[in-house]
């Protein structure tokens, strides 16, 4: 195997790796990982041959990532085969899966949070108080990361790097 393969197999299994640990499924994360470093749409048995899995389990990642807004289907005249790619810019990328995250994740909790806080308050002021103070901070914490989250939806990325190395130099002025 040559050193490119190498690479390109260490690269696959370590974000397939990172992907299960981020609640992903394996092959979906191998699977973006192997599109995202093909330079050229890939059919789904390219897909399979290359990560040596099932055709049911890469129809049913494609899907997936397709629903998450990362996979596109991608036609070439004169073909039958479908064919698929991933976005190639990063910071795109990292934008549709934020808000995708946002949307499953982040924001359930945050309803069940501010249903929790609503019924708490119809019990009497010392009934629930801890678990009232509790949740009312959580909610407040998780809200106020919304409003990082779309003040920094809305920036460009180069504007963000230049927030972000602000306030690593900020940082390093105060503790040092």
């Amino acid at each position: 195997m040559d050193t490119l393969e190498l690479v390109k197999e260490k690269f696959i299994l370590h974000w397939g790796e990172m992907g299960s640990l981020w609640g992903i499924n394996r092959t979906m994360a191998e699977i973006h990982a192997l599109l995202l470093i093909s330079p050229d749409p890939l059919s789904a048995v390219e897909i399979m041959q290359e990560l040596k899995t099932s055709r049911g389990n890469v129809s049913m990642a494609l899907r997936e990532l397709i629903a998450w807004g990362i996979v596109n289907r991608v036609h070439h005249k004169g073909e039958r085969r479908e064919f698929y790619n991933t976005e190639k810019d990063v910071w795109v990328l990292f934008r549709v899966i934020a808000r995708e995250r946002k949307k499953r994740e982040l924001d359930p909790t945050i309803e069940v949070l501010r249903q929790s806080v609503k019924d708490l308050e119809c019990l009497s002021s010392q009934e629930a108080e801890y678990e009232r103070k509790q949740l009312k901070n959580l909610l407040e914490f998780f809200e106020t990361g919304i409003q990082v989250y779309e003040e920094l939806e809305a920036q460009a990325p180069h504007s963000i790097l230049k927030l972000l190395g602000q306030a690593l130099s900020l940082k390093k002025r105060i503790s040092g």
